[in-house]
């Protein structure tokens, strides 16, 4: 989940693409602002990473936690 303009949206999604690009994992980003429902769950904590529709974390990837979880 990220947000247009946020720094550490653009420092996450970087990160997430090239670990899941290493592993040969699908991913995908979610603008939180083009959805009510997203804003108000995760809006006051983008970027927020979610692994199979669960949330990992936010604010920044935790790059050892994710691998493991992705693995």
């Amino acid at each position: 989940m990220t947000r247009q303009g946020c720094p550490a949206c653009e420092r996450a999604e970087r990160d997430v693409e090239r670990i899941c690009a290493e592993l040969g994992v699908p991913w995908s980003a979610v603008d939180v602002d083009a959805d009510p429902e997203h804003r108000a769950e995760y809006g006051d904590r983008v970027p927020v990473i979610l692994v199979d529709d669960a949330e990992h974390g936010y604010w920044a990837v935790e790059e050892d936690r994710l691998r493991r979880a992705l693995a």
